[in-house]
């Protein structure tokens, strides 16, 4: 079984050796950037002769694109700031050979001033690992998807992709109001009716849901800080849907 890596990148030359090193063992890598004016595609060209350029068309419509340059039997979704430690490398390699299912789900473990983060991760585990044939991404702004076969079975493994979301404060700040802006707009397009009320409410349930359900208090300053920050992005994206002309 033949593995393609397909990652997307613009100016994440700070993040993407890593991403890149940590896949090498695989048969092929795909690198996909849109405008770098940095270094990234210089040193996605260390490690793949398939980097491709190509516009800015949002997150799904990117990995699609992405996507249709593979040739793997199986696919393996990365962000540019994500990285596979041996462990996941080992239960990657394992899955793909044994032929017991068509996707799996892999739990994402944020990581932030570059130490990993045990309880603030999201609890919701992204198809990321899936069989190319039949498979495509939705098109979706951000939060994008994909879409496998009707009758594919899907598992899960255990062990998490490394994900450098946030490097510090500011870069979190500027990353919050970008996506929080991407998810406006999609729920503006749906039709769906914000209030301040859901918007207080949203805010309070997700540093709830992020520093004790999720038992982000265990991670110490940066577990608070980071659920400060995760609510901050829900209380962003309720005002901007209030207040659309104000963006």
């Amino acid at each position: 079984m033949r593995l393609s890596v397909i990652v997307i990148a613009k100016n994440e030359e700070r993040n993407i050796r890593r991403c890149l090193e940590s896949v090498q063992w695989a048969d092929e890598i795909i690198v996909l950037d849109s405008g770098s004016d940095d270094a990234t595609v210089a040193i996605a060209n260390e490690f793949t002769n398939h980097v491709f350029a190509t516009d800015w068309q949002g997150f799904g419509i990117q990995k699609q694109r992405a996507l249709q340059h593979a040739t793997g039997d199986w696919v393996l979704n990365l962000d540019a700031d994500e990285y596979v430690n041996a462990e996941l490398k080992d239960s990657i390699l394992r899955a793909i050979t044994s032929e017991s299912a068509d996707g799996y789900r892999v739990p994402i473990r944020m990581c932030f001033y570059g130490k990993p983060l045990r309880y603030c991760s999201s609890p919701k585990r992204h198809v990321r690992l899936f069989r190319r044939q039949g498979a495509c991404f939705s098109s979706d702004m951000v939060h994008e998807k994909i879409i496998l076969p009707k009758q594919a079975v899907i598992r899960r493994l255990a062990t998490p992709i490394l994900h450098n979301s946030f490097r510090d404060v500011s870069h979190a700040l500027n990353k919050i109001n970008l996506y929080s802006s991407y998810s406006a707009q999609i729920k503006i397009s749906d039709n769906k009716k914000p209030s301040l009320t859901k918007t207080i409410a949203s805010t309070s349930w997700m540093f709830i849901r992020c520093y004790l359900l999720q038992g982000g208090f265990m991670d110490g300053k940066a577990g608070l800080l980071f659920a400060m920050l995760n609510a901050q992005g829900s209380w962003y994206r309720g005002i901007k849907q209030l207040y659309p002309d104000q963006q």
